[in-house]
């Protein structure tokens, strides 16, 4: 999602909240839009919605997104655990991030070139 159409600032985002132990340095933060980092909060795990067992939250500095998550046309589509249960607790497609996707369309901007730009 980019920053210009989703209305808000992005967030710096601790992988590993500070709270949990992690660190201020580069590889432990992440630009992430608002509401996601509002949504993972502290949290470095989550439940699979399918097989109702914790799993971590996915790590965009440890994790390829290809592995965990594809694109089906304007939704994120999870492959694995990870991918579900991030999915969900992230609410990756709700209504108002597929008419975000589809305005990115319009922009060139959808689907995005890099993986670090979802």
């Amino acid at each position: 999602m980019h920053q210009a159409l989703q209305g808000a600032t992005f967030h710096v985002e601790h992988v590993v909240p500070r709270s949990l132990g992690g660190s201020s340095d580069l590889d432990n933060l992440a630009w992430s839009c608002p509401g996601c980092n509002l949504r993972k909060a502290g949290r470095i795990g989550l439940l699979d919605p399918d097989m109702n067992q914790r799993v971590p939250v996915f790590n965009p500095r440890s994790q390829r997104w290809h592995d965990h998550f594809e694109w089906r046309e304007f939704e994120i589509a999870p492959l694995t655990a990870i991918g579900r249960a991030t999915c969900s607790a992230f609410e990756f497609n709700s209504l108002r991030r597929i008419r975000i996707r589809e305005a990115e369309m319009m922009f060139g901007l959808f689907p995005p070139e890099s993986v670090g730009e979802q």
